[in-house]
């Protein structure tokens, strides 16, 4: 699979020299940019990996003037995650309900982009790319773990209780964080928030995960290791309208 634009290609890795270049781009953002860490980073080689990386498809994004992968996401469906023994996120979320329901489902981890690239289309293409995906393994349910920098959960207050109050995920599809590692999002009462502060929190991805209908699961979880707050996102495809799957499609 390829999708190319004018100045980036979008291809599911084949190789391990493919693999490497999309860790060396996860461990620019993930352990250099953001002071992350985990068991398996090597720092010499400049490697952000783990031992869920031999069981998911990795698509990268390309820019085929430099040859420079400059975007990644890692991708997980039912049959990868049958085969791994579990969902990369279900050492954080108990997944329960979703995979009670019956339904396809796909696991989005690792996104990011090279500094240079964002706020461009590299992100456009990375999604163009993954409808694609979506569209040829008959995806249901896209589900995710997204992170907010930093751990300080008053820091967070704003962003992390509107999200609780206004897309809290329906009963059906409503992961909730594992009972040990269990965090409240609901900080502040509704009458105390600021939307528009919340929402200026709000990174980029989660922002562009809930303009395509998607909903938070029912707390977070503090990840010392990667310096992140995490909230995990789900989104039935069958919810979107028909303006989000133009976005979505690239159509």
């Amino acid at each position: 699979m390829a999708t190319d634009g004018p100045n980036i290609t979008i291809k599911i890795a084949q190789t391990d020299e493919e693999l490497r270049a999309a860790q060396r781009l996860r461990y620019d953002v993930f352990i250099k940019e953001l002071g992350g860490g985990g068991e398996m980073v090597d720092h010499n080689q400049r490697l952000e990996q783990d031992r869920f990386d031999p069981f998911f498809d990795h698509m990268l994004a390309t820019d085929i003037n430099t040859n420079e992968v400059i975007g990644v996401y890692r991708l997980l469906r039912g049959e990868q995650a049958l085969a791994m023994g579990q969902f990369y996120s279900e050492d954080e979320y108990d997944l329960t309900s979703l995979r009670n329901s019956g339904r396809k489902l796909l696991e989005l981890g690792r996104s990011c982009l090279h500094p240079d690239y964002r706020g461009g289309t590299a992100m456009f293409h990375l999604w163009t790319g993954l409808a694609q995906y979506v569209a040829q393994h008959e995806i249901e349910i896209l589900f995710g773990v997204a992170s907010f920098h930093g751990t300080d959960l008053n820091d967070l207050a704003q962003p992390l209780s509107m999200l609780h109050h206004n897309h809290l995920a329906p009963e059906e599809l409503r992961v909730r964080t594992q009972p040990d590692h269990y965090v409240d999002m609901n900080r502040l009462a509704v009458m105390d928030l600021d939307r528009r502060e919340a929402m200026r929190q709000v990174p980029a991805l989660i922002k562009a995960y809930l303009r395509l209908g998607g909903f938070v699961g029912d707390g977070a979880f503090l990840d010392h290791a990667f310096n992140t707050t995490d909230v995990c996102l789900v989104l039935d495809t069958n919810q979107m309208n028909a303006r989000q799957r133009r976005i979505y499609g690239g159509t």
